[in-house]
């Protein structure tokens, strides 16, 4: 891949701690991930996104950062990172970190710094206000669990602005000091061998806060000045954000109104996660329609990240009251199951009901859509949630490895674990494990292997352009294309369960011997593209012609 791998990567996403206990603490480790590299490299991974990794009191799972130029020593030290990238390039894994510099913990010496005088060199690099702002009780991120984005601090005699929770005191973006260190942040980590940053909560990062201003401005030009830095220092690194925002703003986070793609190089699209949740629910394909229609053009060199299930609840907040109800009917009928009044805190696997063909049928159909695919661990073998721990814990439980004790994770006594791994009903580790699934030719596990294999034969799904073949289709069928300069892919998939047949024989005058290259089951011959059949919850990858550029 050249300088815009991402547009053809598979991004595998993990928490250190829940993924390999090298040293029987109870808590996963680099050295344990590093020991498991070959078997990301088996399932096809060629970039992997690592959750916050830094010191932290972990109040918040490690988004509450005490040192940005260091390693959590549970996990390691920086020279066990130095390996792990070592190792990860050996095997064709590039790396990115969480970047979460939108706030800090506030045991970071430098809020300590701030809040201990006015005349601390740190004072402003937080947000203050001398009284209580109007807007106090707006903008929480987690409401329910947040009642205001303005405390007080006694020691400071000052309110200080937090975005999130109140032990995350916001920086202050409008500090050049502040730019500066998160500038230098980027510069320490992309010396270490890191090939870009997810940035955490872009929108906030960019927010020039204004006390008593629910509406504060944003710097759009401060993603500029971060990707000219990334990109001196590291030509290929990239910058994945997170901006759950209005589809009318997102092309100003790839880049500047004269169409330059200046800012950052990739946006998960959550527009199109609620949407596949919405056909998914009401197998039928309309919403994903929608959603490829109405995304807006994107620079040159800008790329969505697609996702089906992530390191937080599903979040439907895109969709109307009543598009959301259903996805609850459907997908988290009971209260548990449900977070911030937005979202749905389980794996993919327990909301699909366990059927096999219905998850193939979701991560075919996510991996054939525009875009880089991210995958979250576990779900390449149907892991499931632990819904009596709180909040997104739920779906934060220890990779189920084998049918050992601990499910192969750790040695340690199960009560010494950073959580409880499953092991009760139809995903506890016993049923559910790499181990068994490895030596089943039939697994979801060695499915997932091919699919993903497939889709590395077929660059155009990534660096192509996708459309919807708006042709009269059978109840839940969606037929989609992706064209590249390698050539042409058509993709069918049966959100349905009745059996369906397809005419697409308006488009046998571009095949060149069309063949299936992934399927749920053998068609036979792909013949003139006029009768084909696809199974109820069935999909087809058809490559329809290749190009030159191979």
């Amino acid at each position: 891949m050249g300088d815009r791998w991402y547009q053809e990567a598979v991004v595998y996403c993990l928490d250190i701690d829940t993924y390999a206990d090298s040293d029987g603490d109870g808590v996963g480790d680099i050295r344990g991930l590093i020991g498991r590299l070959d078997y990301l490299a088996r399932l096809g991974v060629t970039c992997l996104w690592l959750h916050p990794i830094h010191p932290s009191p972990n109040k918040d799972d490690g988004y509450d950062t005490t040192d940005f130029y260091n390693v959590d020593p549970r996990f390691g030290t920086l020279g066990d990172f130095a390996e792990l990238l070592h190792e990860a390039q050996n095997r064709g894994i590039r790396v990115i970190i969480d970047l979460v510099v939108n706030h800090t913990s506030d045991e970071h010496p430098w809020y300590q710094s701030a809040r201990s005088s006015p005349d601390s060199p740190y004072r402003d690099w937080y947000v203050w206000s001398e009284e209580a702002p109007p807007d106090r009780h707006q903008g929480m991120v987690f409401p329910g669990e947040q009642n205001e984005t303005w405390s007080y601090d006694r020691t400071a005699k000052a309110w200080y602005y937090h975005r999130f929770y109140k032990f995350q005191p916001d920086l202050n973006m409008a500090n050049p000091k502040v730019r500066a260190e998160v500038k230098k942040i980027m510069a320490f980590w992309l010396q270490l061998g890191v090939a870009g940053f997810r940035m955490d909560a872009v929108p906030f990062i960019i927010e020039l806060t204004e006390p008593g201003n629910a509406d504060s401005p944003k710097d759009m030009e401060f993603l500029t000045e971060l990707r000219q830095h990334v990109q001196w220092r590291r030509s290929d690194a990239i910058l994945l954000a997170e901006a759950n925002v209005e589809p009318d703003q997102l092309p100003v986070y790839f880049g500047d109104s004269g169409g330059s793609a200046n800012r950052l190089h990739m946006l998960f699209d959550f527009m199109l996660n609620g949407r596949l949740m919405l056909a998914l629910a009401r197998q039928d394909p309309e919403s994903v329609i929608e959603a490829l229609r109405d995304t807006p053009k994107l620079p040159e060199g800008g790329q969505w990240a697609t996702f089906l299930r992530n390191h937080d609840e599903i979040d439907l907040s895109r969709l109307t009251t009543e598009q959301r109800n259903q996805v609850y009917e459907q997908f988290g009928p009971d209260e548990d199951m449900r977070l911030y009044g937005r979202g749905i805190r389980r794996r993919l696997a327990p909301m699909l009901g366990n059927d096999r063909r219905r998850l193939e049928l979701a991560y075919a159909l996510q991996f054939s859509l525009r875009g880089t695919p991210v995958l979250r661990y576990g779900e390449e073998i149907g892991m499931g949630e632990d819904l009596s721990l709180p909040g997104r814990e739920a779906i934060r439980t220890p990779m189920q490895w084998s049918y050992k004790e601990n499910a192969g994770f750790s040695t340690a006594e199960p009560e010494k674990l950073v959580r409880p791994v499953v092991d009760k009903g139809d995903f506890g580790y016993q049923q559910v494990n790499v181990t068994a699934q490895r030596s089943d030719p039939r697994s979801l596990l060695a499915w997932f292997e091919r699919m993903i294999r497939t889709l590395r034969e077929a660059p155009e799904v990534g660096s192509g352009s996708t459309t919807h073949i708006d042709v009269p289709m059978p109840p839940g069928v969606l037929a989609h294309r992706a064209d590249g300069p390698t050539g042409t892919m058509v993709f069918l998939h049966n959100l349905g369960t009745e059996d369906a047949e397809v005419d697409l024989s308006s488009l046998a005058p571009e095949a060149d011997q069309p063949i299936d290259v992934l399927s749920d089951r053998g068609y036979g011959e792909v013949g003139k593209l006029e009768r084909l059949k696809v199974s109820g919850y069935g999909y087809r990858w058809i490559r329809l012609c290749r190009g030159q550029a191979v």
